[in-house]
Protein backbone atom coordinates (compact mmCIF):
# COMPACT_ATOMS: atom_id res chain seq x y z
CA UNK A 1 0.00 0.00 0.00
CA UNK A 2 2.83 2.41 0.81
CA UNK A 3 4.19 2.14 -2.73
CA UNK A 4 0.77 2.75 -4.28
CA UNK A 5 0.30 5.82 -2.08
CA UNK A 6 3.74 7.12 -3.09
CA UNK A 7 2.91 6.68 -6.78
CA UNK A 8 -0.49 8.33 -6.34
CA UNK A 9 1.15 11.35 -4.73
CA UNK A 10 3.73 11.58 -7.51
CA UNK A 11 0.99 11.41 -10.16
CA UNK A 12 -0.90 14.14 -8.33
CA UNK A 13 2.19 16.35 -8.16
CA UNK A 14 2.82 15.70 -11.85
CA UNK A 15 -0.63 17.15 -12.51
CA UNK A 16 -2.78 14.31 -13.82
CA UNK A 17 -6.47 15.10 -13.65
CA UNK A 18 -7.59 11.57 -12.74
CA UNK A 19 -6.07 8.56 -11.02
CA UNK A 20 -7.76 5.23 -11.63
CA UNK A 21 -7.15 2.82 -8.77
CA UNK A 22 -7.56 -0.94 -8.86
CA UNK A 23 -11.10 -2.25 -8.75
CA UNK A 24 -12.13 -2.90 -5.14
CA UNK A 25 -13.56 -6.18 -6.43
CA UNK A 26 -10.09 -7.46 -7.36
CA UNK A 27 -9.08 -8.51 -3.84
CA UNK A 28 -9.53 -7.52 -0.19
CA UNK A 29 -6.21 -5.61 -0.30
CA UNK A 30 -7.26 -3.81 -3.48
CA UNK A 31 -10.35 -2.53 -1.66
CA UNK A 32 -8.23 -1.30 1.24
CA UNK A 33 -5.79 0.37 -1.14
CA UNK A 34 -8.64 2.08 -2.96
CA UNK A 35 -10.10 3.42 0.29
CA UNK A 36 -6.72 4.62 1.55
CA UNK A 37 -5.84 6.49 -1.63
CA UNK A 38 -9.27 8.12 -1.69
CA UNK A 39 -8.61 9.50 1.79
CA UNK A 40 -5.36 11.26 0.81
CA UNK A 41 -7.13 14.44 -0.26
CA UNK A 42 -5.27 14.72 -3.55
CA UNK A 43 -6.14 17.24 -6.23
CA UNK A 44 -6.67 14.51 -8.82
CA UNK A 45 -10.07 12.88 -8.96
CA UNK A 46 -10.09 9.28 -7.75
CA UNK A 47 -11.70 6.74 -10.06
CA UNK A 48 -12.09 3.00 -10.00
CA UNK A 49 -12.83 0.59 -12.81
CA UNK A 50 -15.70 -1.89 -12.45
CA UNK A 51 -17.86 -4.28 -14.40
CA UNK A 52 -21.30 -2.99 -15.27
CA UNK A 53 -23.31 -4.64 -12.51
CA UNK A 54 -24.95 -3.47 -9.30
CA UNK A 55 -22.77 -5.55 -6.98
CA UNK A 56 -19.59 -3.88 -8.22
CA UNK A 57 -21.27 -0.47 -8.25
CA UNK A 58 -22.36 -0.67 -4.61
CA UNK A 59 -18.89 -1.66 -3.45
CA UNK A 60 -17.30 1.11 -5.52
CA UNK A 61 -19.58 3.75 -3.97
CA UNK A 62 -18.58 2.60 -0.48
CA UNK A 63 -14.85 3.16 -1.12
CA UNK A 64 -15.13 6.93 -1.37
CA UNK A 65 -14.10 7.35 -5.01
CA UNK A 66 -15.25 10.46 -6.85
CA UNK A 67 -15.98 8.60 -10.06
CA UNK A 68 -16.45 5.17 -11.58
CA UNK A 69 -15.43 3.80 -14.95
CA UNK A 70 -18.00 1.20 -15.99
CA UNK A 71 -17.51 -1.14 -18.94
CA UNK A 72 -19.39 -3.80 -20.87
CA UNK A 73 -18.02 -5.97 -23.69
CA UNK A 74 -19.78 -5.15 -26.95
CA UNK A 75 -18.05 -7.08 -29.71
CA UNK A 76 -19.67 -10.28 -31.04
CA UNK A 77 -16.69 -12.21 -29.69
CA UNK A 78 -17.18 -10.92 -26.15
CA UNK A 79 -20.95 -11.25 -26.26
CA UNK A 80 -20.56 -14.87 -27.33
CA UNK A 81 -17.50 -16.06 -25.43
CA UNK A 82 -17.26 -13.74 -22.39
CA UNK A 83 -20.48 -12.58 -20.75
CA UNK A 84 -23.03 -14.13 -23.12
CA UNK A 85 -25.46 -11.19 -22.94
CA UNK A 86 -27.37 -9.42 -25.70
CA UNK A 87 -28.01 -5.73 -26.37
CA UNK A 88 -31.28 -5.61 -24.46
CA UNK A 89 -29.58 -6.85 -21.28
CA UNK A 90 -26.57 -4.55 -21.76
CA UNK A 91 -28.78 -1.48 -22.17
CA UNK A 92 -31.03 -2.32 -19.22
CA UNK A 93 -28.08 -3.00 -16.92
CA UNK A 94 -26.18 0.10 -18.03
CA UNK A 95 -29.18 2.33 -17.27
CA UNK A 96 -29.64 0.75 -13.84
CA UNK A 97 -25.97 1.02 -12.85
CA UNK A 98 -25.43 4.53 -14.20
CA UNK A 99 -28.57 5.86 -12.50
CA UNK A 100 -27.45 4.31 -9.20
CA UNK A 101 -23.97 5.84 -9.43
CA UNK A 102 -25.30 9.26 -10.45
CA UNK A 103 -27.83 9.17 -7.61
CA UNK A 104 -24.85 8.71 -5.29
CA UNK A 105 -23.17 11.80 -6.68
CA UNK A 106 -20.41 10.10 -8.64
CA UNK A 107 -18.88 10.96 -11.99
CA UNK A 108 -19.54 8.12 -14.43
CA UNK A 109 -17.96 6.91 -17.64
CA UNK A 110 -19.60 4.11 -19.59
CA UNK A 111 -17.27 2.30 -21.96
CA UNK A 112 -17.86 -0.31 -24.63
CA UNK A 113 -15.10 -2.89 -24.45
CA UNK A 114 -13.55 -3.94 -27.79
CA UNK A 115 -15.26 -1.03 -29.54
CA UNK A 116 -13.44 -1.34 -32.84
CA UNK A 117 -14.63 -4.91 -33.37
CA UNK A 118 -18.18 -4.08 -32.34
CA UNK A 119 -21.22 -3.31 -34.48
CA UNK A 120 -21.34 0.45 -35.08
CA UNK A 121 -25.13 0.60 -34.75
CA UNK A 122 -24.91 -1.16 -31.36
CA UNK A 123 -22.30 1.15 -29.89
CA UNK A 124 -24.05 4.29 -31.13
CA UNK A 125 -27.30 3.00 -29.69
CA UNK A 126 -25.84 2.39 -26.23
CA UNK A 127 -23.87 5.66 -26.27
CA UNK A 128 -26.95 7.75 -27.10
CA UNK A 129 -28.96 5.90 -24.45
CA UNK A 130 -26.46 6.56 -21.63
CA UNK A 131 -25.88 10.11 -22.85
CA UNK A 132 -29.59 10.85 -22.44
CA UNK A 133 -29.61 9.70 -18.81
CA UNK A 134 -26.67 11.93 -17.87
CA UNK A 135 -23.47 9.86 -18.12
CA UNK A 136 -20.42 12.14 -17.90
CA UNK A 137 -18.40 10.34 -20.55
CA UNK A 138 -18.69 7.53 -23.03
CA UNK A 139 -15.60 5.42 -23.53
CA UNK A 140 -14.19 4.08 -26.79
CA UNK A 141 -11.82 1.19 -26.11
CA UNK A 142 -9.40 -0.43 -28.53
CA UNK A 143 -9.06 -3.41 -26.23
CA UNK A 144 -6.85 -5.52 -28.49
CA UNK A 145 -4.87 -2.78 -30.26
CA UNK A 146 -6.42 -3.41 -33.65
CA UNK A 147 -7.27 0.20 -34.59
CA UNK A 148 -5.21 2.62 -36.67
CA UNK A 149 -5.32 6.44 -36.55
CA UNK A 150 -7.65 6.92 -39.52
CA UNK A 151 -10.20 4.50 -38.00
CA UNK A 152 -9.92 6.25 -34.67
CA UNK A 153 -10.44 9.69 -36.13
CA UNK A 154 -13.51 8.60 -38.06
CA UNK A 155 -15.13 6.75 -35.15
CA UNK A 156 -14.53 9.53 -32.62
CA UNK A 157 -15.99 12.07 -35.04
CA UNK A 158 -19.01 9.84 -35.56
CA UNK A 159 -19.57 9.41 -31.83
CA UNK A 160 -19.09 13.15 -31.33
CA UNK A 161 -22.02 13.79 -33.66
CA UNK A 162 -24.27 11.48 -31.62
CA UNK A 163 -23.53 12.46 -28.01
CA UNK A 164 -23.21 15.68 -26.04
CA UNK A 165 -21.16 14.23 -23.17
CA UNK A 166 -17.38 13.95 -23.05
CA UNK A 167 -15.56 11.18 -24.91
CA UNK A 168 -12.83 9.08 -23.33
CA UNK A 169 -10.55 6.80 -25.32
CA UNK A 170 -8.44 3.79 -24.35
CA UNK A 171 -5.84 2.33 -26.70
CA UNK A 172 -3.78 -0.82 -26.38
CA UNK A 173 -0.42 -0.99 -28.10
CA UNK A 174 -0.42 -4.48 -29.64
CA UNK A 175 0.26 -3.08 -33.11
CA UNK A 176 2.26 -0.03 -32.04
CA UNK A 177 -0.40 2.63 -32.62
CA UNK A 178 -1.44 3.60 -29.08
CA UNK A 179 0.11 7.08 -29.00
CA UNK A 180 -0.76 7.89 -32.62
CA UNK A 181 -4.32 6.72 -32.00
CA UNK A 182 -4.60 8.85 -28.87
CA UNK A 183 -3.46 11.92 -30.75
CA UNK A 184 -5.85 11.21 -33.62
CA UNK A 185 -8.67 10.88 -31.10
CA UNK A 186 -7.86 14.29 -29.62
CA UNK A 187 -7.88 15.84 -33.08
CA UNK A 188 -11.30 14.28 -33.72
CA UNK A 189 -12.87 15.60 -30.51
CA UNK A 190 -12.03 13.21 -27.67
CA UNK A 191 -11.70 14.91 -24.30
CA UNK A 192 -10.04 12.26 -22.12
CA UNK A 193 -7.12 9.91 -22.87
CA UNK A 194 -6.34 6.85 -20.75
CA UNK A 195 -2.59 6.58 -20.12
CA UNK A 196 -0.29 4.65 -17.83
CA UNK A 197 3.23 5.34 -16.60
CA UNK A 198 5.63 3.56 -18.99
CA UNK A 199 2.55 2.37 -20.92
CA UNK A 200 2.20 -0.57 -18.54
CA UNK A 201 -0.94 -2.65 -19.13
CA UNK A 202 -2.28 -5.93 -20.44
CA UNK A 203 0.02 -7.53 -23.05
CA UNK A 204 1.90 -4.70 -24.80
CA UNK A 205 0.29 -2.08 -22.59
CA UNK A 206 -1.63 1.10 -23.36
CA UNK A 207 -0.82 4.70 -24.28
CA UNK A 208 2.29 5.80 -22.39
CA UNK A 209 1.96 8.91 -20.23
CA UNK A 210 5.47 10.01 -21.17
CA UNK A 211 4.99 9.17 -24.83
CA UNK A 212 1.77 11.18 -25.03
CA UNK A 213 3.47 14.07 -23.24
CA UNK A 214 6.19 14.00 -25.88
CA UNK A 215 3.63 14.06 -28.70
CA UNK A 216 1.67 16.88 -27.03
CA UNK A 217 4.84 18.85 -26.26
CA UNK A 218 5.54 19.01 -30.00
CA UNK A 219 1.95 20.02 -30.72
CA UNK A 220 1.66 22.68 -27.99
CA UNK A 221 4.77 23.07 -25.86
CA UNK A 222 3.53 25.88 -23.60
CA UNK A 223 0.24 24.12 -22.87
CA UNK A 224 2.03 20.96 -21.70
CA UNK A 225 4.65 22.86 -19.70
CA UNK A 226 2.00 24.92 -17.91
CA UNK A 227 -0.38 22.03 -17.29
CA UNK A 228 2.02 19.31 -16.10
CA UNK A 229 5.22 19.20 -14.05
CA UNK A 230 7.10 17.47 -16.84
CA UNK A 231 10.43 17.59 -15.02
CA UNK A 232 8.96 15.02 -12.62
CA UNK A 233 8.50 12.45 -15.39
CA UNK A 234 11.86 10.74 -14.84
CA UNK A 235 11.35 10.28 -11.08
CA UNK A 236 7.80 9.09 -11.65
CA UNK A 237 8.84 6.47 -14.19
CA UNK A 238 11.78 5.28 -12.08
CA UNK A 239 9.49 4.84 -9.07
CA UNK A 240 6.98 2.79 -11.07
CA UNK A 241 9.73 0.72 -12.71
CA UNK A 242 11.17 -0.21 -9.31
CA UNK A 243 7.70 -1.02 -7.95
CA UNK A 244 7.01 -3.32 -10.91
CA UNK A 245 10.51 -4.81 -10.92
CA UNK A 246 11.12 -3.85 -14.53
CA UNK A 247 13.73 -1.85 -16.43
CA UNK A 248 12.93 1.38 -18.24
CA UNK A 249 13.46 0.52 -21.94
CA UNK A 250 16.69 1.96 -23.39
CA UNK A 251 14.67 3.68 -26.13
CA UNK A 252 11.80 4.86 -23.94
CA UNK A 253 10.26 8.20 -24.81
CA UNK A 254 12.15 11.03 -23.05
CA UNK A 255 13.57 9.02 -20.14
CA UNK A 256 15.23 6.10 -21.91
CA UNK A 257 19.00 5.89 -21.51
CA UNK A 258 19.45 6.65 -25.23
CA UNK A 259 16.53 9.03 -25.78
CA UNK A 260 18.89 11.98 -26.21
CA UNK A 261 22.08 10.16 -27.21
CA UNK A 262 23.90 11.14 -30.38
CA UNK A 263 26.63 9.04 -32.00
CA UNK A 264 27.10 9.85 -35.68
CA UNK A 265 29.78 12.46 -36.27
CA UNK A 266 27.51 14.53 -38.50
CA UNK A 267 24.82 14.56 -35.84
CA UNK A 268 27.18 15.52 -33.03
CA UNK A 269 28.62 18.42 -35.03
CA UNK A 270 25.14 19.76 -35.78
CA UNK A 271 23.76 19.22 -32.26
CA UNK A 272 26.74 21.05 -30.78
CA UNK A 273 25.90 24.02 -33.00
CA UNK A 274 22.14 23.86 -32.49
CA UNK A 275 20.34 20.94 -30.75
CA UNK A 276 17.19 21.56 -32.82
CA UNK A 277 18.99 20.06 -35.81
CA UNK A 278 18.44 16.54 -34.41
CA UNK A 279 16.14 17.01 -31.40
CA UNK A 280 12.47 17.95 -31.41
CA UNK A 281 12.28 17.77 -27.61
CA UNK A 282 14.40 19.81 -25.20
CA UNK A 283 15.78 17.32 -22.64
CA UNK A 284 16.40 20.05 -20.05
CA UNK A 285 12.68 20.82 -19.88
CA UNK A 286 12.05 17.20 -18.88
CA UNK A 287 14.82 17.13 -16.30
CA UNK A 288 17.12 14.85 -18.32
CA UNK A 289 20.29 15.49 -20.32
CA UNK A 290 21.69 14.67 -23.71
CA UNK A 291 24.74 12.51 -24.27
CA UNK A 292 27.30 12.62 -27.07
CA UNK A 293 28.95 9.24 -27.65
CA UNK A 294 32.29 9.49 -29.41
CA UNK A 295 34.07 6.19 -28.78
CA UNK A 296 32.84 4.23 -31.81
CA UNK A 297 33.34 3.76 -35.54
CA UNK A 298 30.68 6.33 -36.47
CA UNK A 299 32.44 9.16 -34.69
CA UNK A 300 33.68 12.16 -36.66
CA UNK A 301 36.58 14.51 -36.23
CA UNK A 302 34.28 17.39 -35.25
CA UNK A 303 33.02 15.31 -32.33
CA UNK A 304 36.59 14.51 -31.30
CA UNK A 305 37.49 18.20 -31.61
CA UNK A 306 34.67 19.08 -29.22
CA UNK A 307 35.90 16.52 -26.70
CA UNK A 308 39.47 17.74 -26.99
CA UNK A 309 38.28 21.29 -26.32
CA UNK A 310 36.42 20.07 -23.23
CA UNK A 311 39.71 18.58 -22.02
CA UNK A 312 41.64 21.78 -22.85
CA UNK A 313 43.71 19.84 -25.38
CA UNK A 314 44.84 22.00 -28.29
CA UNK A 315 45.51 20.09 -31.50
CA UNK A 316 45.55 21.12 -35.15
CA UNK A 317 42.83 19.92 -37.49
CA UNK A 318 45.32 17.53 -39.06
CA UNK A 319 46.16 16.03 -35.68
CA UNK A 320 42.48 15.78 -34.69
CA UNK A 321 41.72 13.95 -37.93
CA UNK A 322 44.60 11.56 -37.31
CA UNK A 323 43.59 10.75 -33.74
CA UNK A 324 40.02 10.31 -34.94
CA UNK A 325 41.20 7.59 -37.31
CA UNK A 326 43.05 5.96 -34.42
CA UNK A 327 39.85 5.96 -32.36
CA UNK A 328 37.83 4.50 -35.23
CA UNK A 329 40.41 1.74 -35.68
CA UNK A 330 40.32 0.81 -32.01
CA UNK A 331 36.52 0.98 -31.91
CA UNK A 332 36.40 -1.72 -34.60
CA UNK A 333 38.23 -4.09 -32.29
CA UNK A 334 37.08 -3.20 -28.76
CA UNK A 335 34.58 -1.24 -26.70
CA UNK A 336 35.73 2.31 -26.08
CA UNK A 337 34.35 4.36 -23.19
CA UNK A 338 34.51 8.13 -22.98
CA UNK A 339 37.30 7.69 -20.45
CA UNK A 340 39.14 5.54 -22.98
CA UNK A 341 38.80 8.23 -25.65
CA UNK A 342 40.04 10.83 -23.17
CA UNK A 343 43.11 8.73 -22.47
CA UNK A 344 43.81 8.37 -26.21
CA UNK A 345 43.57 12.14 -26.62
CA UNK A 346 45.89 12.80 -23.68
CA UNK A 347 48.41 10.25 -24.94
CA UNK A 348 48.26 11.63 -28.48
CA UNK A 349 48.68 15.19 -27.22
CA UNK A 350 51.72 14.16 -25.17
CA UNK A 351 53.19 12.47 -28.22
CA UNK A 352 52.68 15.61 -30.33
CA UNK A 353 54.25 17.79 -27.63
CA UNK A 354 57.28 15.53 -27.38
CA UNK A 355 57.85 15.71 -31.12
CA UNK A 356 57.55 19.45 -31.60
Amino acid sequence: METKIKIAKLLDSFGVEYIEVTSPMASPQSKLDCEAICQLGLNAKMLTHIRCNMEDAKIAVATGVTGVNVFFGMSPLLCTHSHGKGMAHIEKTAIEVINFLKDNGLEVRFSTEDTFRSNLADILSIYTTVDKIGVDRVGIADTVGVAHPRQVYELVQTVRRHVSCDIEVHFHNDTGCAIANAYAALEAGATHIDTCVLGIGERNGITSLGGLCARMYVADKEYIKNKYSIKMLSDLEKTVAVACNIEIPFNNYITGAYAFTHKAGLHIKAVAANPLTYEILDPSEFGVSRSLHIGHRLTGWHAIRLRANDLNISLSDAHIKQVTQNIKYLADTCLLTTEGVDQILHDYYSHVQENT
